[in-house]
């Protein structure tokens, strides 16, 4: 838990984003003109120009990828390789055959787990992950050394949810084959140093791989996978404006050539025969069967809208608006409101996961939705950091580019009826 010490942003630079603007971007807001939508960590809305491009591939160029010698089927699969180039060049990508595209983060953190992880492991092999995962980041690895004779190591956070830089070098050790942790966290809201701990990591043992669980970074913040120095990194469309149904992968090209197949099937075949069979090249070799090629098509649009906006302004816009939030939370009901994670938003995405004096996180949705407030109630798919901080569940607030701080208001005055009713 935190204090209630004044919450401040460091950087006061005015930002490009007018989030009043931008709504008329969005369809849901005109179905729903009142709708106060603080939940885009469980997934995003959805701007016009993402739905008319799924659209678009359904009427106009409605064919299978890859595998048509005629025009509409060759259309498709320029845009759908088009998509892959487009996110290669945002998250800095050397080659757009490192992007892989599946159904969501989870399937990205699951392909590696068994594509990489089941050939490397071995009994007495070390896998170390964190306490703040989301379970499609700590299941998997727990999994797997359960399955294997692995040891599952777990780093614990301190008091401001924080991991400690030094916890790696007693962790971390030449037996360690996979470290896998999140950039930010879903309840916490902490932005890990990921460039740092991989440094350290790469330190203590070079030959370790590392995975890191971008589904809360990518939409909100630039994130350079040549920086990170990661071996991989997994993130959803759908948290980024995109399309549900489309995850994206991106591995090191080498690592990815080195792997087992995911799944078996058509277009990730070279050549079968009756007693072998030779796989297609990465990114192919991961992607059996007819996608999602409208989602994958429509998260292009997506990651323009984004560069349209300036992935720098989202950020500068979610600093300023979690330290509003977090600064109205806590002046309105003082030690009455308990928020997880980091006080500085420099240190922070934008997440508040929070309880408030004794009434349960789904009671308080119920009623926030009731003022047309949606947020998140629950353990938010990370139960070992909700046992970890003694807690049953959280109420949390997630913040975009749509969102304002007249929202902020609304959700304060929601909670406000909440104790009149509670009390």
């Amino acid at each position: 838990m935190v204090s209630s010490r004044t919450f401040l942003i460091k950087s006061r630079k005015p930002h490009m984003i007018d989030p009043k603007l931008l709504k008329k971007d969005f369809p849901i807001f005109q179905s729903h003109p009142d709708l106060v939508y603080l939940d885009s960590s469980a997934t995003s809305l959805k701007p016009r120009s993402v739905i008319e491009k799924e659209r678009e591939y359904y009427e106009e160029y409605s064919a299978n990828v890859f595998r048509g010698l005629y025009q509409i089927s060759e259309k498709a699969t320029e845009e759908y390789e088009e998509s892959r180039s487009v996110v290669a060049t945002f998250i800095n990508a050397k080659n757009p055959d490192e992007v892989i595209f599946t159904r969501n983060a989870s399937e990205s953190l699951n392909l590696i787990a068994y594509s990489l992880g089941r050939k490397i492991m071995k009994s007495g092999d070390e896998i170390v992950t964190t306490i703040m995962e989301h379970h499609s980041n700590f299941v998997p690895w727990q999994q797997l050394a359960l399955e294997n004779g692995g040891i599952f190591k777990v780093i614990d956070i301190n008091e401001e949810g924080a991991l400690p830089l030094k916890a790696l070098e007693q962790i971390i050790s030449k037996k360690t084959k996979i470290f896998a942790l999140t950039h930010i966290s879903n309840v916490l809201g902490v932005i890990n140093p990921v460039e740092k701990i991989a440094t350290l990591a790469k330190k203590i043992n070079p030959n370790i791989i590392i995975v890191v669980d971008a589904a809360q970074s990518i939409p909100h913040m630039k994130v350079d996978v040549q920086q990170l120095g990661c071996d991989f990194i997994a993130f959803s469309s759908h948290k980024m404006l995109g399309p549900t149904g489309v995850g994206v992968l991106w591995g090191k090209y080498a690592i990815l050539d080195q792997m087992f197949p995911f799944q078996y099937g058509g277009e990730m075949i070279e050549e079968v025969y009756v007693n072998k069979t030779v796989f297609k090249k990465p990114p192919l070799k991961f992607e059996a069967g007819t996608p999602h090629i409208a989602g994958v098509i429509a998260l292009k649009e997506a990651v323009n809208y984004l560069k349209k906006i300036g992935i720098e302004n989202v950020r500068k816009h979610e600093k300023t608006l979690v330290s509003y939030a977090y600064r109205r939370l806590k002046e309105t009901f003082s030690d009455g409101i308990h928020i997880t994670g980091p006080r500085i938003a420099q240190e922070r995405g934008g997440i508040l996961a929070f309880t408030f004096k004794n009434y349960h996180p789904h009671d308080i949705a119920q009623i926030l939705d009731e003022e047309h407030i949606a947020v998140r109630a629950g353990h938010h798919c990370a139960m070992p950091l909700h046992q970890r901080l003694k807690l049953n569940a959280t109420t949390r607030a997630s913040l975009y580019v749509y969102n304002t701080k007249e929202d902020v208001d609304k959700l304060v005055d929601g909670l406000k009826k909440i104790e009149r009713m509670l009390k």
